[in-house]
């Protein structure tokens, strides 16, 4: 039997995720990733594979916990609630005191087909309020997705910027003020 593990592997991934968030992936070294740690290369190896490997499992767990949240947020009584939470979560969450700024998984280049999961998910929230009769049959849930996610990629920008958390407030505030225009609701 092998020695166990001298280090918390869930503790580490949080590491390594918060490294990879703030560095970015490319400038984000197997280096810097153990000292923070505290474990030498070959437990990194040993543990997770390789660098990308890391990347990949830390982005899978960061990805989780936000579309768990995501989807929480979703599920309001109407669309434009559940899309008026996002937002305001979203903002809450890019300037939040103890994380680094922005949101990984919306700023970081390698998670793109992860942002495309939560951009869908707020467009079927629309169709489904199309559905249910909160949001006119007019309306382009796929575009008005896309525009969600461009407004929440720029406040991760923003946050990035060094943006407060009231500007990030603002700027969900602006657009979900702009939502009954976007998304008329028929009642």
């Amino acid at each position: 039997m092998g020695r166990p593990r001298a280090f918390d592997k869930d503790q580490a991934l949080l590491i390594a995720m918060e490294r990879f968030w703030s560095d970015g992936y490319e400038s984000t070294t197997v280096s810097r990733l153990t000292q923070e740690m505290g474990i030498s290369a070959p437990s990194l190896y040993a543990a997770f594979g390789d660098k990308n490997r890391l990347f990949e499992d830390a982005a899978a767990s960061y990805s989780e916990r936000i579309t768990e949240q995501v989807d929480r947020a979703l599920e309001r009584r109407t669309a434009h609630e559940g899309v008026t939470e996002l937002l305001r979560i979203t903002a809450e969450g890019m300037a939040a005191p103890g994380s680094p700024p922005g949101c990984f998984m919306l700023s970081e280049p390698r998670l793109r087909s992860r942002r495309e999961t939560i951009r869908q998910r707020v467009a079927e929230r629309i169709a489904r309020g199309q559905v249910e009769g909160d949001v006119s049959e007019g309306v382009d849930p796929q575009r008005l997705g896309d525009y969600l996610m461009a407004v929440m990629v720029g406040m991760s920008s923003r946050a990035k910027d060094g943006g407060s958390s009231r500007e990030l407030l603002g700027i969900a505030e602006s657009a979900a003020a702009a939502l009954p225009a976007l998304m008329p609701s028929l009642r």
